[in-house]
């Protein structure tokens, strides 16, 4: 499991780092003294990313543990979430497994190290996979009872992906059924208490009422915030309040059952996989260019979500990028370092990925 602190701290070593103050504060002390917990969720390439990227840099003055989950088997998110180390909040990494399956247990350890910190947190906030069914994540702070008696939910936001999100609620592969997997895009919109309706800025009005007409069919009550770029003010994120777990009963009636009428069987399409691809060298330029067009070309129906950070030949900084089925964009970031290995990260997460075949057509961009 790999675990990280902002400002390189590694959890579980002696000293922590002290924890910066910025001028405008926002008040989120509850009555009953439990830290307000956050999750946010989303299917793969929503803008949740972006979200946390917006929380990270706003000046709120509040003591934030970020805890990121990511399905692909290589790490990329911390260079997306760019000035996390410039922050004065701490982020946690886990990417060894969805946060609903095999790392809950992970999950339950590093709430336990964060609540348990004298030096009390602000807030905590959980980003999940964007395959993850948020319910087991939930079902967390009701059944651990430790953590029950010092954290609480605060609210379940949702993003989603005004362009892309009918072609996931629609999905054949991911149909719940005895013989399919969950869909988890209708299954993150399920339990929102807030759905952050991003990139609406990319859809005609006449493919945002049918969006939101589907949205509200599937969760009559959620409110729906509208955004681009996933800018949404903060005080409509944190500290709102807006869980309500008579919803989630009223919907399913055995959620606060240890395996919530379903956890148990709670499964992830088997031909969405993660190819992930960690190669030192320097890339040429046209040729890098050209491998991702094509791929995005001729496979970007099935990719749901390709991030990456790369070196170009001549590019003094690390050119990061994040696609979405078709769409792609990427900037320049930080510069490398002089003793820094320049090695590229790739990650695609989609159905039916060829491992060999983008391996070596990768590497045969290197220069």
């Amino acid at each position: 499991l790999l675990l990280h602190l902002a400002a390189c701290f590694v959890l579980g070593a002696a000293t922590a780092p002290a924890v910066l103050t910025t001028s405008l504060t926002m008040t989120m002390a509850a009555a009953d003294g439990k830290v307000p917990v956050t999750v946010l969720t989303g299917f793969l390439g929503a803008g949740k990313t972006t979200l946390l990227n917006h929380i990270l840099t706003s000046n709120h003055g509040l003591k934030v543990a970020v805890i990121e989950n990511e399905f692909g088997e290589v790490g990329v998110d911390d260079t997306l979430v760019k000035q996390r180390f410039d922050s004065q909040e701490e982020v946690f990494e886990m990417n060894n497994g969805c946060i609903c399956c095999t790392v809950r247990g992970d999950l339950i350890r590093i709430l336990n190290k964060i609540l348990n910190r004298k030096s009390k947190m602000d807030a905590i906030l959980i980003e999940t996979t964007g395959l993850a069914d948020p319910a087991p994540v939930i079902q967390t702070f009701f059944m651990d009872p430790i953590i029950k008696a010092k954290a609480k939910v605060d609210a379940i936001l949702t993003v989603v992906d005004a362009k892309h999100i009918l072609l996931h609620l629609d999905d054949d592969s991911l149909q719940e059924g005895a013989r399919h997997a969950d869909n988890q895009a209708q299954q993150q919109v399920v339990f929102a208490d807030k759905i952050l309706l991003n990139k609406i800025d990319l859809v005609s009005t006449e493919h945002l009422v049918s969006v939101e007409s589907r949205l509200r069919a599937i969760n009559k009550m959620g409110v729906i915030i509208k955004c681009s770029h996933a800018e949404v003010p903060l005080d409509q994120l944190l500290g709102v309040g807006a869980f309500d777990l008579d919803k989630i009963v009223i919907a399913n009636p055995d959620f606060l059952n240890e395996d919530g009428g379903h956890h148990h069987h709670h499964t992830h399409d088997k031909a969405i996989t993660s190819v992930g691809i960690m190669r030192e060298g320097v890339l040429d330029l046209d040729k890098i260019n050209s491998w991702i067009g094509t791929l995005l070309r001729e496979r970007g129906a099935d990719i749901y979500r390709s991030k990456g950070v790369l070196c170009i030949q001549g590019m003094e900084n690390k050119f990061v990028f994040q696609g979405v089925h078709m769409m792609f964009q990427g900037l320049p970031q930080d510069p490398w370092k002089a003793d820094e290995p320049r090695i590229n990260k790739l990650v695609f997460i989609g159905k039916h990925l060829n491992r060999a075949e983008l391996n070596a057509s990768f590497e045969a961009c290197l220069v």
